[in-house]
């Protein structure tokens, strides 16, 4: 599987990604590193404590991440529980973080799928 493979797999921005991260070898780099990335846990350990606060910043943090990756189905599902969280006046929306969790393990999947191929 190619890193293009990768992206058209998840419905991602190639494109985008590479142009902003340089090149395809940084791109790589930084995918490498993606599942060491604390936020979806932080999202998940903030909203079973009640802490809306938390949850923004954890969502928010893997909004970003995932936005300059060019993981565009994250990236979509984790501005959807950002902007639900952005007041910090109510918990997250169950429904919103359940399509976040299904997004990040689809994307852990397709990366795990890609990397394996790389040995």
């Amino acid at each position: 599987m190619t890193l293009k493979d990768c992206y058209e797999k998840l419905g991602g921005d190639y494109a985008g990604a590479c142009k902003r991260l340089i090149n395809e070898k940084l791109l790589v780099r930084f995918l490498q590193k993606f599942p060491d990335d604390p936020s979806m846990k932080l999202l998940s350990d903030a909203i079973l404590d009640h802490q809306i606060e938390s949850s923004f910043r954890a969502v928010h943090t893997l909004k970003g991440v995932s936005g300059n990756l060019g993981l565009t189905g994250l990236y979509d599902a984790s501005v959807n529980l950002t902007e639900q969280l952005r007041p910090r006046q109510e918990q997250a929306d169950p429904a919103l973080f359940e399509a976040v969790k299904s997004e990040y393990d689809r994307t852990m999947s397709v990366l795990d799928e890609f990397f394996s191929s790389q040995i």
